[in-house]
Parts: structure tokens; C-alpha cells; sequence
């Protein structure tokens, strides 16, 4: 979120708060990306805030709602108060609850499989209208392709990601294997350690397709507990997301911090897996 907007995004969070009979005297940011999330206190309340215009907050907690019924690993809404969105001074503002992080914060490779097994085995009761992962994929290549929002990514590079993600969206699409509602971006940011267990978080990013594209933004090491995988559309889906995830660091409106450095690593990762893997991204 922009430097100057965050300070009415705490504002908006924390009047929001109060007049549904919470005290919120004080926020903590904790994240500040596309949307910015705080724990108000002493309410102790988990705040998600994001520009109306840009939110798909309606979604996220309506879908929220109908995998907890289902059994699904996710955090939860903050019972205390209607579970809806709030808009207040352009802002749209959703209450959850606050997790205390449990210590050691490390998830073993096969409880991360088991959570994310879990969530998907729950998602696969809920039918609900979501983007395709591909769709997704889609929104990377414009941006590629957009040399006006990116205008520091080398013609070389540029060429690299365009063909990476056009040749293995195709090749994956083409595999027709199974497909089902996926969390998107289940990697160990929208995961939580908590004493209710592990918790995704972050349900924004929903989309449909296989459980490999999920299971690309995960360690390594996940895969290997995660059962029925199939390791060759595996692999391609992690070079595919790798691709994806160094596009939006390209982005000029990026503001992960050191996104820039990363993505030059990111693409040497890139050209290392295409090679190994005998993969031609002009394909």
C-alpha cells in the first residue's frame, strides 16, 4: 500500500473497530502489501484494509465462511461482529481473528502436506465461481508485455519470461488432468502456526486447476509427503510459478522489499530449471 495512504488505512481499520463495539486503541502493522494488515488492541483483532476499489474482500470472506464449514484449515472470521466487509473512507476493511504465532515458528515438510491435503480435500465440497489458474498465468504475460509497468526488465529477460509462461501454460493446460479449487498461493506467507493448528490465510487468490499449481508455491520438501502428486506436471508448475513470481517484482508498482533483487536471482533459477529439466521455453 502506498506510504500515504496507509496511516488512513489504520485510521479506517481502527474507527471501523470501535464502532462495532470493539476497543481498538493502537495497530501493529504486521503486513503492508497489496492490502494492509494490522492487529488492533487491546481488541486484539486482526484487520485486512485495501483500497475499495482494489478489493475482492465480499469473496474472500464468503468463501471464508463456507471451508470452515467444511472442515477446511483456515483462519476464521472475528466472531464478535457481523462477518461482512466494512467500507470506511474508501477503504474496505474485514475482521478476522488473531492468531497468536506459536513457537518454534519451523513446519515440518509433512505437516505442511497434511494441511494443505486437508484444505483441498475440503475445497473439493465447496463449488463456488473462481478464475482458472491460467487466467492468473495470463495476467503475468500482459504484464511482460507491458513495457510501460515494466520498464526496467532487459529485452533478454523479457523475451525469457513471455515464452516461460506462454509454452508451460499450454503444455500444463494441455495435460487435461484433474481439477479443483486451489488456494492459489498456499506458500509458508499465508500459512500460520498457531494453537488451533495450521491455518491458510490469504483466500483472495482462489483459483481452479490442478493441486500441483498449489503445491509449486511450497517447499520442495512438500511435495514429497503430499500424496498422488504427479511429479513431472509438478516440476513444471514450480518453473511456471517461479516465472510468475518474478514477473510482478518487475512490476514498477512492486514494493515487496529487495523485489528487485530477487527477481535477478529468480531468473538465473529460471534458466537453470529450463535447462535442467530440458524444457524449451520457445515451445
Amino acid at each position: 500500500m502506498q506510504t500515504s495512504e496507509v496511516r488512513r488505512a489504520v485510521a479506517a481499520a481502527i474507527s471501523t473497530a470501535c464502532s462495532l463495539g470493539l476497543t481498538a486503541d493502537d495497530a501493529i502493522v504486521l503486513q503492508d502489501s497489496n492490502k494492509l494488515t494490522l492487529r488492533l488492541l487491546p481488541c486484539d483483532v486482526l484487520a485486512r484494509v485495501a483500497p475499495v476499489a482494489q478489493q475482492v474482500a465480499q469473496f474472500e470472506v464468503e468463501l471464508a465462511q463456507r471451508l470452515a464449514a467444511s472442515g477446511c484449515p483456515v483462519a476464521v472470521l472475528e466472531p464478535r461482529v457481523e462477518p461482512r466487509v466494512h467500507e470506511r473512507d474508501g477503504f474496505a476493511v474485514t475482521l478476522w481473528t488473531y492468531y497468536e504465532p506459536v513457537t518454534p515458528r519451523e513446519v515440518s515438510p509433512a505437516d505442511y502436506a497434511t494441511a494443505l491435503n486437508l484444505l483441498h480435500a475440503g475445497m473439493r465440497k465447496v463449488d463456488v465461481p473462481t478464475p482458472h489458474f491460467t487466467d492468473r498465468v495470463e495476467q503475468a504475460q500482459r504484464l511482460v508485455a507491458n513495457r510501460d509497468r515494466t520498464p526496467a526488465l532487459a529485452d533478454a529477460d523479457r523475451e525469457l519470461l513471455g515464452d516461460t509462461l506462454r509454452s508451460l501454460r499450454r503444455v500444463i493446460d494441455e495435460r487435461g488432468g484433474a481439477e479443483q479449487l486451489l488456494h492459489g498461493e498456499p506458500h509458508p506467507g499465508n500459512l500460520l502456526a498457531t494453537r488451533n493448528g495450521l491455518l491458510f490465510i490469504d483466500l483472495e487468490t482462489c483459483c481452479r486447476g490442478p493441486v500441483e499449481f498449489d503445491l509449486a508455491h511450497a517447499p520442495e520438501e512438500v511435495g514429497e509427503h503430499y500424496p498422488g502428486v504427479d511429479e513431472d506436471l509438478l516440476r513444471e508448475c514450480r518453473i511456471l510459478v517461479l516465472a510468475m513470481i518474478t514477473t510482478w517484482r518487475w512490476d514498477r508498482d512492486d514494493q515487496l522489499p529487495d523485489g528487485r533483487r530477487l527477481a535477478g536471482e529468480w531468473l538465473s533459477r529460471i534458466r537453470a530449471a529450463l535447462e535442467r529439466n530440458g524444457l524449451d521455453s520457445h515451445g
